[in-house]
């Protein structure tokens, strides 16, 4: 190397070394900027979260949190919070499951290297604040399971890089945003258990790399976008529970290829099941349930092997079940429940290894079980067959499913004996096996499979009711595990006594035995059950007396002990049965006096006493049962006063103290049970006048004071007219209208003298004046009468015509009925009496109204004026009218065939289904019209059968608007003093006279229970809790038969399905419009449509049914 190449080098050398020494200087001048900037930014952070802080600081000033975030450590050592090591700003916030609550503040917005956001499962409340669109770098939020409200934030769609939105469960409300389909990144958005409603938007087609999509349990309406299903990248499809409509794609999966999870129901989704989704070759759940599918399931889903949950109930699919199904060798779900199949349960089914759940309930599948139930399902946990009509002996194959803890075989037609063997299925939990026709094989023994099953030592339920078992309950039955709650033997035929051990089942919340042939007394270790919530031992032959130790069932809620043998007192412990909701004592031989104790129990809401030897006097203590709603203690020897402390129960329905020796007054203080509906204190020695005040009693349609002494003058407001005199039959001096056929009332009494000789002069007197005067009147009437005769047309002042029909006088009118005669009187209303006509060769009708009555005049007025301009083909018409000073009248068309109420309800006459269908269709095509049709809404207000009309074709005309309400456009509601009929009115219009075509709504629902059950409302056997809206409601879907009007079986053997399945259909439609809250009905325009629907579906069916079984048509 030259000393030259030396110099250069070492120069080199020299000038890196200095610049070596000014970078370094450089670089420590950035790293000390950068310190600065980053403390003043994790302040900005820092700011930010304790502005949250404070909000849920607000709530729990103690939270962990609250004390963790402290100035006094560093931001990103705080819980929840996780910062990026390059800049040391927040990245992440995680506050899931911390109990937080309170609002989001506007300063999260300055997160502004915010990444992850998780406040998922806190109460968090309010709107999420605009300031989260600056959160540019954001990827993920997640504040599922909080109380968010308004609309879901728009900004959303300003941020570029989210692929993963979770809002489920809280409150948003609105439309879903289509800004949200701007976010092209996102893979997962789920919008489940919010208020949002609206359709899907058709821009989801925007999202490329969307995977997952829920929206279920909202209220979206509209069809699914077909765009959806073009979706190549989706794996999971949520639209469970919403008002979604339309049919489902034919090729709904040649574009879904990596579908693994499609969620549609609960939805109103029709059309065939398509056979096309068999290409989505990955499917693993499958949930089509509670839609208007149609058609049969298709065979091809058996292809889709790797699904583990299919779910196809509550669809209207019907025929076999697909023998390919049983292909499905991953399935671990099977529900197929309440749908109307056809056929037998193929066996491939039962070879399904992997199979956990199967639900075919409610069915209508027949035949026997596969041999091979539970050998090739070792995995099967729970089975449920129950209300099909499923034949054979019990399946013993079915004992080799040892996994098995719930088996459901009730409302099936199995037979033989319940095998001792099924003790062996050692983790089983549920068993119903009630209503078959299974037998104990050695009648009147013991039934020892009740023995085998108290093995199973996680039996929480039994139910073996309603089987012809004819056995004995084993003592064994005290060996059952803790674990039992429920244990149900009813019309079993069991013999023998209630085994002391029973006591033994010491957390059992309901034992319930009645109907059977039980002997013996009350197991005084009864008191041992002290969870026991109800204890239902009715109609057997139970005798001796109640014991004490029913005292020590402190949760004891329903107590049902009548129709029995027991005798003796009531303990005097009652009082401490402070659970007590309903005690039914009713027809046993208890005597003595009702404790004390018990009127201490303000809770009970039954108190059933009826056919015993009670006696002694009703304390006044009984005005403490302030829940109480049904009191009958009628047939008893009760005497004294009635206490006028009764009248504070306001709750009270239903009050029956009759066939007692009660004397004195009826208390005044009766007036103010406003809830009262029935009254009976017929056949006792009740004196004096009926209180006045029970006319306001404007939900009374039950009075009988029949057999008593009482005297004074009948009421004649409120419910009093509507009573017959079958109320008031054999009292002392009752006086009042002629219709109660009892005397009428002197309007001035003669006042008593000092003297009889004082009173019989003045009284003869009298009667020498009056006898002058009678036979002045007695001229006066005689001459008129015949001025009247000559002069017709003074009666006819005022004669209006509403068509261009000739105008007919009062004279005319009184031609053609006859004299107004008894012969040709059609009906009674509330204001008017209907009469037959004939003139000239034609019939009418003559609605003459009750002058006399308050309202009569309004009611003829309203009906003027709403008849004159409605037209429709199912209202009744109007010829001409009559209108007077002292007579009104309408002129109607006749209806030969009179009111649906006697079709009903007579014995000689008979209305098919399709009959009694076509004539709801008619009144819901004139109720649609008052509603939708005219100019303003009209109410009719008084729905029910015996306004209801038939033609000479039996088609349906509405009829009688006497208390109908206009309402204008502005109200929807309308405040009003007349009442309908009771049974028939809506809950606010009996309570707070609201009016509004909700109401109609309701009666409608009622009027079509009663046509297809062929009970009024106001039956006999609807009592307590239980009305016809209640007995339909619980007898729904399983107990349709014992609905149906019997007269509508008469024809053949048994109903045919299509038949059943329109009753069913109906039913549901008729409790849909009976809801409590006027909100919740439909309206007339959705219930016409559906009525229609099922008029279709049933002629069609009953077409279908009858081509398959000709011979059914001829019976």
């Amino acid at each position: 190397m030259t000393s030259k190449h030396i110099f250069v080098k070492r120069v080199f050398q020299s000038v890196m070394e200095k610049g070596c020494i000014h970078l370094a200087v450089v670089l420590l001048l950035l790293q000390q900027m950068s310190t600065c900037l980053s403390i003043a930014n994790i302040t900005t952070d820092q700011t930010a979260l304790l502005a949250l802080r404070s909000q849920f600081s607000l709530y729990n000033s103690h939270h962990l949190l609250a004390r963790n975030w402290s100035t006094f450590t560093p931001t990103c050592s705080w819980i929840g919070v996780t910062c990026g090591s390059r800049h040391q700003r927040v990245t992440a916030l995680n506050l899931s499951s911390m109990n937080l609550k309170g609002m989001v503040p506007p300063q999260l917005g300055n997160l502004s290297f915010l990444i992850s956001l998780d406040i998922r499962n806190n109460s968090f409340y309010g709107s999420l604040p605009e300031e989260f669109a600056h959160l540019r770098r954001l990827k993920m939020i997640h504040v599922m399971n909080n109380n968010f409200t308004g609309a879901i934030p728009s900004f959303f769609g300003l941020l570029p890089n989210i692929h993963s939105l979770y809002l489920s469960f809280n409150q948003f409300s609105g439309n879903i945003p289509p800004s949200l389909f701007n976010i092209t990144k996102l893979r997962d958005l789920r919008l489940r258990g919010n208020l949002l409603g609206g359709e899907i938007p058709q821009e989801i087609s925007r999202l490329c790399c969307l995977t997952s999509i829920d929206l279920q349990d909202n209220k979206l309406i509209g069809s699914i976008p077909p765009t959806m299903f073009n979706q190549s990248s989706l794996k999971q499809i949520g639209l469970t529970k919403n008002n979604l409509y339309g049919k489902l794609p034919g090729n709904i999966c040649d574009n879904l290829p990596n579908l693994e999870e499609l969620k549609l129901s609960s939805n109103r989704l029709g059309g065939l099941i398509p056979p096309n989704l068999q290409n989505c070759s990955k499917l693993q759940i499958l949930s089509l349930s509670l839609n208007d599918f149609t058609g049969t399931i298709p065979a091809e889903i058996g292809n889709l092997t790797m699904l583990t949950t299919l779910l196809l109930g509550d669809t209207y699919v019907k025929g076999e079940i697909p023998m390919e199904l049983g292909y499905l060798q991953e399935l671990q779900i099977f529900g197929l429940y309440q749908n109307r199949l056809s056929g037998s349960i193929p066996a491939s089914i039962f070879n399904i290894s992997t199979l956990q759940i199967l639900t075919f309930v409610d069915c209508q599948l027949s035949g026997s079980l596969p041999s091979n139930v539970g050998q090739g399902t070792p995995n099967l946990k729970e089975i449920y067959l129950g209300m099909n009509n499923l034949s054979g002996v019990f399946p013993s194959s079915i004992l080799n499913a040892s996994r098995l803890t719930a088996l459901d075989l009730s409302y099936n037609i199995f037979s033989g004996s319940i095998p001792d063997s099924l003790g062996n299925i050692k983790f089983l939990e549920l068993l119903q096996l009630g209503h078959n026709l299974f037998i104990n094989p050695n009648p009147s023994s013991e039934l020892t499979f009740l023995t085998s099953l108290t093995r199973c030592r996680n039996l929480g339920e039994l139910v073996i009711g309603q089987n012809p078992l004819d056995g004995i309950l084993p003592a064994s039955v005290g060996n059952f595990s803790s674990s039992l709650k429920k244990f149900s033997a009813y019309r079993c035929k069991l013999k023998g006594i209630i085994p002391e051990e029973i006591g033994n089942l010491t957390n059992v919340l309901m034992i319930s035995l009645f109907g059977n042939d039980l002997t013996g007394f009350i197991p005084k270790s009864i008191g041992g059950m002290q969870k026991l919530q109800r204890f239902l031992i009715q109609s057997n032959m139970i005798s001796g007396t109640i014991p004490d130790e029913i005292c020590y069932l402190q949760n004891i809620g329903d107590l049902s002990l009548r129709q029995n043998k027991m005798s003796g007192p009531l303990p005097s412990c009652f009082g401490n049965l402070t659970a007590l909701r309903n005690l039914y004592l009713a027809s046993n031989r208890l005597n003595s006096n009702l404790p004390e104790s018990l009127w201490s129990l303000q809770d009970l809401s039954q108190l059933y006493a009826a056919s015993n030897s009670f006696s002694g006097v009703l304390s006044p203590l009984i005005g403490n049962l302030k829940a109480v709603t049904n009191i009958e203690l009628s047939y008893n020897d009760f005497s004294g006063m009635i206490p006028s402390t009764i009248g504070g129960l306001q709750n009270l329905i239903n009050c029956s103290l009759s066939y007692n020796r009660l004397d004195g007054p009826i208390p005044d203080s009766f007036g103010k049970m406003l809830s009262l509906e029935l009254l009976d204190l017929s056949y006792n020695n009740l004196t004096g006048e009926i209180p006045k005040s029970l006319e306001a009693l404007v939900y009374l349609r039950y009075l009988n004071v029949s057999f008593n002494k009482l005297s004074g003058e009948i009421p004649s407001g409120g419910p009093f007219a509507n009573f017959t005199n079958q109320s008031f039959v054999s009292n002392h001096a009752l006086c009042g209208a002629s219709r109660l056929q009892v005397l009428p009332c002197q309007a001035n009494s003669p006042r008593r003298t000092r003297r009889k000789r004082v009173f019989f002069s003045i009284l003869y007197s009298l009667l020498g004046i009056t006898s002058v005067f009678v036979a002045l009147a007695l001229g006066f009437l005689i001459l008129r009468r015949r001025r009247n005769r000559n002069e017709p047309s003074g009666l006819t002042d005022q004669v209006s015509s509403m068509r261009a029909y000739e105008r007919v006088s009062y004279y005319e009118l009184q031609q053609a009925t006859d004299g107004f005669s008894a012969d040709n009187l059609l009906g009674t209303g509330s204001f008017s009496k209907v009469y037959k006509g004939v003139k000239d060769g034609m019939t009418f009708a003559v609605k003459v109204f009750k002058l006399e009555l308050e309202g009569a005049f309004k009611s003829f007025d309203t009906e003027c004026e709403i008849l004159r301009n409605l037209r429709h083909r199912n209202l009744t018409k109007v010829i001409t009218s009559c209108s007077n000073s002292k007579f009104k009248a309408l002129i109607l068309e006749y209806m030969p065939n009179g009111t649906l109420d006697k079709w009903l309800h007579s014995h000689d006459l008979f209305l098919d289904m399709l009959h009694r269908l076509d004539i709801m269709v008619d009144v819901a095509s004139a109720l649609d019209y008052l509603h939708n049709g005219y100019s303003e809404p009209v109410v009719h207000c008084d729905l029910k059968p015996s306004n209801i009309l038939l033609d000479q074709n039996m088609v349906g005309h509405l009829s009688d608007f006497g208390i109908a309400k206009l309402l204008g456009a502005e109200d929807s509601f309308r405040q009003t003093n007349t009442i309908g009929t009771i049974g028939y009115i809506a809950p606010e219009y009996g309570q707070d006279g609201l009016v509004s075509t909700s109401c109609d709504v309701y009666s409608f629902g009622i009027v079509m229970m009663e046509t297809f059950t062929r009970r009024r409302p106001s039956d006999e056997m609807f009592t307590g809790d239980l009305s016809l809206k209640q007995w339909v409601n619980d007898s729904l879907p399983s107990g349709v038969t014992q609905l149906v009007d019997a007269d509508l079986m008469r024809p053949k053997e048994e109903p045919l399905n299509a038949e059943m399945q329109c009753l069913v259909s109906v039913m549901e439609l008729a409790l849909s419009c009976t809801s409590v809250s006027p909100d919740a009905r439909i309206k007339m325009k959705e219930a016409l449509l559906a009525l229609k629907k099922i008029r279709i579906q049933l002629v069609t069916k009953l077409n279908f049914e009858v081509r398959l079984n000709p011979e059914s048509s001829l019976q």
